[in-house]
């Protein structure tokens, strides 16, 4: 990768948007293997696998952190209201449009609180420590980190708080609450003073891709925002054209779970309930089994006295929310 180093233009540095781009193609991974797991055209289940889990939590803090690297350098010669007000328009109604599509296409998994919606609430919470020194804007940060852990308990148990990260998490297909992941903007606040400091204005500020890919990936950073919410789209129509030409002799990732979803289904449509719903019951209730680490004891018929009343509970869940 070449590089030049010329004043930036515009104020904009340009090695942010290449690091902005390098988190989406890290997203571009992570969704298209979730794409995969969703439509069972692979053995690993993305959303219990530990790997994946942790991967996906790097993904999301970093551009968390971005948001807060951004917020210091877009103030750094003054505040401009109007640049900020429009850009906290478009990214909060992306946010309601994704809450909208998913609701439409998987009601029972929408995203109420993900990583756009977060961006856009911590785009307002984030403005009145810009006014702090460096030192305390860290502190506040770690204590971020730190509240989940203090004060997780049964006063924010109820559904419409979930949000603030100190309850139990909701099912929802992408979840980003603002505790303890706040921490990550007032992170990214904190190390662009400290990196603006030692280079205010040449460096790392100055630096613009110079080969193709790295002008590639940093005009995607510039635009992350369109990319975003087009990426899935385009992943979802491919993998299901795929699947179509493909034919019904496609290999499917989860023989194992026949049994139980065909028990799980009986047993539903027997009290009642019609068979749509209670497939969306039981595949709810098998995602939670995975995600509380129980599918493997129920697939080996091993589960304790104290497993079967989580499953239990898990499987009451899933029904009240059909």
């Amino acid at each position: 990768m070449s590089e030049r180093t010329h004043a930036p233009a515009g104020g904009r540095i340009e090695l942010v948007d290449l690091g902005r781009g390098i988190a989406l193609l890290a997203m571009f991974v992570y969704h298209f293997a979730y794409d995969l797991s969703f439509f069972r055209l692979i053995d690993t289940d993305v959303v219990a696998h530990r790997g994946w889990q942790i991967f996906a939590r790097l993904i999301a803090g970093s551009f968390l952190a971005i948001v807060g690297f951004s917020l210091v350098l877009a103030t750094r010669r003054g505040f401009d209201l109007e640049a900020y007000l429009r850009r906290l328009a478009l990214v909060a109604g992306a946010a309601a449009l994704v809450t909208f599509a998913t609701w439409y296409a998987v009601p029972d998994n929408f995203i109420f609180f993900g990583i756009l919606h977060h961006i856009a609430v911590a785009s307002v919470l984030a403005l009145p420590f810009l006014c702090l020194p460096t030192l305390a804007i860290a502190l506040a940060a770690v204590l971020v980190f730190a509240l989940p852990f203090a004060l997780g308990n049964a006063v924010f148990d109820q559904v419409w708080l979930s949000w603030l990260g100190f309850g139990p998490v909701p099912r929802t297909a992408d979840f980003v609450p603002l505790f303890p992941w706040f921490g990550c903007v007032l992170a990214g606040m904190a190390l662009a003073r400290l990196a603006l400091a030692r280079a205010p204005e040449g460096g790392w500020a100055a630096w613009r891709a110079g080969s193709p890919p790295a002008r590639l990936v940093s005009l995607a950073g510039r635009n992350s925002l369109f990319v975003y919410l087009v990426h899935q789209p385009l992943f979802i129509g491919a993998l299901l054209a795929f699947m179509h030409f493909a034919g019904p002799s496609l290999p499917t990732a989860d023989a194992e779970a026949a049994p139980f979803l065909t028990a799980c289904q009986r047993s539903c449509v027997a009290t009642g309930s019609s068979k749509e719903a209670c497939e969306r019951v039981c595949s709810c209730s098998m995602t939670g089994l995975k995600e509380a680490n129980l599918w493997q004891k129920v697939l080996a018929d091993a589960l304790s006295q104290a497993d079967t009343e989580k499953a239990r509970e898990i499987g009451l869940s899933c029904a009240r929310q059909r």
